[in-house]
């Protein structure tokens, strides 16, 4: 690989680094920004006005904003993400426990949608225009046209109201096994996976699809090999950079926009931890949930651009 490539790689690092940069003062600035009192929502709305003022000073409300975001993003460097509020929990602590569920449902559900999506895309690039790729881009668009909540709420009840096959509330502790885990997110998972499957199984259609339009593609089939082999053999590796980016961003989606089915079936993650504290005005826990989601977010999708630009042949090889 020449220098090129390296310096291209280098400018996306830093400029992912930029953007958390960025991220964590448009979260800070937007936290100051949410309506209510935390110290009243501690207080309750009897309190006096000096008990009031004594909590602010307290709790460091009363310290100048630039001085508090200075002192949030020294802390976050140190991993230092203060305490709660509300609680006086060490926030570091609580969310390692909340990313880590976050982190198994969305892994989940990757599990499973990330190989369906290749393989439904395979099968209607295999039956281009036929029945199977008509039904398959159907299906898709139908769940992915349906909001995430109300696919939630038709799923709770059907297969847990009125079927019992599922729990209704995917609660999920450090003492369960493995398996009753899996069981508890049955719901959820499948969301997910309904949610996330068109777009990944749309790229993976459509950059198969523009890879079969090259000549190689056509000499090989004129050479009598088969569709499947075809596809398989020689479209799949040179598609595989656009599915690859497409299975990125998805991903960036499975941790960050679990927020709404968190929250339907009462999971312990990072959204449903989220939502609490912002009804709480529990301003550190929410900047601390902001700047992980975006973090995760635009690390995912800068390492989609660093794949992309890794498996681009023009600049690997270039003339």
């Amino acid at each position: 690989m020449n220098a090129s490539i390296w310096t291209l790689v280098a400018q996306r690092i830093l400029l992912g680094l930029l953007l958390i940069f960025l991220s964590s003062a448009l979260i800070f600035a937007g936290t100051q920004l949410l309506p209510g009192d935390v110290a009243q929502a501690i207080l309750g709305q009897s309190a006096t006005p000096e008990a009031l003022a004594n909590l602010r000073a307290e709790l460091g409300l009363n310290v100048p904003v630039y001085q508090r975001y200075v002192s949030w993003l020294v802390g976050l460097l140190h991993g230092d993400m203060g305490t709660s509020l509300t609680n006086g929990q060490d926030i570091a602590t609580a969310i390692g426990r909340r990313l880590a569920n976050t982190l198994f449902l969305a892994a989940s559900a990757a599990i499973i949608s990330v190989p369906l999506a290749i393989i439904l895309g395979l099968v209607s690039v295999l039956y281009r225009n036929r029945w199977p790729d008509k039904l398959i881009s159907a299906v898709t668009l139908a769940s992915i046209s349906v909001p995430e909540f109300m696919l939630s709420y038709i799923l709770v009840f059907y297969f847990a109201v009125q079927l019992g096959w599922a729990p209704s509330v995917a609660m999920i502790s450090p003492s369960m096994s493995v398996l009753e885990r899996f069981q508890a997110i049955t719901l959820p998972v499948i969301v997910l996976v309904m949610v996330v499957l068109a777009h990944m199984m749309r790229m993976t259609r459509a950059a198969l699809l523009n890879v079969m339009q090259s000549a190689y593609i056509e000499t090989a089939e004129l050479n009598g090999l088969g569709r499947f082999k075809v596809i398989w053999r020689y479209a799949m590796p040179n598609a595989v950079a656009p599915i690859v980016n497409v299975v990125m961003l998805n991903m960036a989606y499975l941790v960050v926009g679990v927020v709404v089915v968190e929250v339907v079936f009462v999971y312990p993650g990072m959204g449903q931890y989220l939502v609490d504290h912002v009804a709480k005005r529990d301003v550190p826990v929410v900047q601390d949930c902001g700047i992980i989601f975006a973090a995760v977010y635009i690390t995912l999708n800068m390492l989609a651009d660093i794949f992309s630009i890794l498996a681009n042949p023009r600049l690997r090889h270039p003339r």
